[in-house]
């Protein structure tokens, strides 16, 4: 690792956890502690993976590397239309008002989470190696322990609807889990 990989993953990792904690953390929304080591792990494999994004840009690996990327983008543009146009989030998109039940949210609770899924996914199928399959786990672990955290913070602010709601929806992946 260069001198200037390592400038990069500071400072990445600094905006990571100003992002992931402090802003989180001092609005009382504690599930950003957990989804730091999600941003974190995903950074890393993008840097780590970085020069092999266009290697062999038609092998079976690298095709489906892309949709799973472009499949996160998707999802997260239109997760994220449907948080601000439904939603009506108080200052930051985080300060959720309202449940949202509808679009990708009738079928699950975590869209943007899933979204960060494929992103780690499609950044791992770059260059498959144990340092990256280890970040990916790391990832698909912190993503489960935000969201689970979250839905205790979103049964606080909405009650019982939202236990309806956990109820009628999968986490990420619709109908199954």
């Amino acid at each position: 690792m260069n001198i200037n990989m390592l400038i990069v993953i500071i400072l990445g990792t600094i905006g990571i956890i100003y992002y992931s904690w402090w802003v989180s953390l001092k609005d009382k929304r504690y599930h950003g502690i957990y989804r730091f080591f999600s941003f974190e792990s995903i950074f890393i494999l993008i840097l780590l993976n970085i020069t092999y994004w266009f290697k062999n840009p038609l092998s079976i690996f690298q095709i489906i590397s892309w949709i799973f990327l472009f499949s996160s983008i998707i999802i997260a543009l239109y997760g994220f239309y449907l948080l601000k146009n439904l939603d009506k989030p108080e200052n930051k998109m985080e300060n959720t008002t309202r449940l949202i039940n509808s679009g990708l949210y009738k079928y699950i609770r975590h869209p943007l989470y899933l979204s960060l899924i494929l992103l780690g996914f499609g950044a791992l199928l770059k260059n498959i190696d144990y340092i990256t399959v280890i970040l990916t786990i790391i990832n698909i672990f912190a993503l489960i322990c935000t969201a689970k955290v979250e839905e205790k913070e979103m049964i606080n602010q909405f009650g019982n609807e939202y236990n309806e709601y956990i109820n009628k929806t999968k986490m990420f992946i619709p109908y199954i889990f």
